[in-house]
């Protein structure tokens, strides 16, 4: 068993203060979660612009949270398609026994 004391995270603000009044960075790590910045331009679809505004969750997930999220966007997506798919259309003209459309 050690004696020494487990070293904790220390705030930017508070090791600047430990180290002579310099910011110190943290390490910077190739593996935490990054934003991608790709921009989404709403469609005026609320429904899809609200999917595709869930999109940013995987901003600040590691790469094995993505599946869920792009598994649940797509499942909204296609729930709005098919609702557009669902809609009734205009009436038709009534036809007559016999008539046919063109």
């Amino acid at each position: 068993m050690s004696d020494t004391v487990p070293q904790t995270e220390i705030p930017v603000a508070e090791a600047a203060d430990e180290h002579g009044g310099e910011a110190v960075e943290p390490e910077y790590d190739p593996a935490a979660p990054a934003p991608l910045n790709v921009p989404r331009t709403p469609t005026g679809n609320a429904e899809v612009d609200a999917q595709l505004e869930r999109l940013g969750d995987t901003d600040h997930l590691a790469t094995d949270g993505h599946l869920e999220v792009y598994e649940d966007v797509h499942r909204g997506l296609r729930d709005a398609l098919t609702a557009l798919d669902a809609r009734p259309g205009p009436p038709g003209p009534a036809l007559s026994y016999g008539q046919h459309r063109s």
